[in-house]
């Protein structure tokens, strides 16, 4: 197996802000779609609401399994700096993560509402 090259400091950051930037980014996106999940099933949308949802968990997928190569690579030994955007980009991941849950749970309750005829859509 061929070793993998020495990054450079200045490599090295580039490569952790990428890494933090994209959990950031796929946590940002997660829970915006969750929220449209939210607002459709609102409007009696339930199907369009499930659709947002599983994009939401396809969001979630890719952070998490970037988050787990980092945390890999530190049981490996391979300390990451941790910087403030570091830590923000976990915070984002873990309140699209709830933000995700929370929307399910809303998906659910917009459905029984609109079986029960609880609620009934404008259309």
């Amino acid at each position: 197996m061929a070793e993998e090259k020495a990054l450079t400091p200045e490599e090295e950051a580039q490569k952790q802000l990428e890494v933090t930037m994209g959990l950031i980014i796929n946590g940002g996106n997660a829970k915006s779609l969750a929220f449209e999940a939210i607002r459709a099933a609102k409007a009696g949308k339930i199907d369009e609401a499930r659709i947002k949802l599983k994009e939401a968990d396809e969001a979630l997928v890719e952070a998490h399994n970037t988050q787990t190569d980092m945390l890999t690579k530190e049981a490996q030994g391979q300390h990451a700096k941790v910087t403030l955007l570091t830590v923000h980009s976990q915070d984002h991941m873990m309140n699209a993560i709830t933000f995700r849950d929370l929307a399910g749970e809303m998906v659910d309750l917009y459905e029984l509402l609109y079986k029960s005829q609880a609620l009934t859509t404008n259309d």
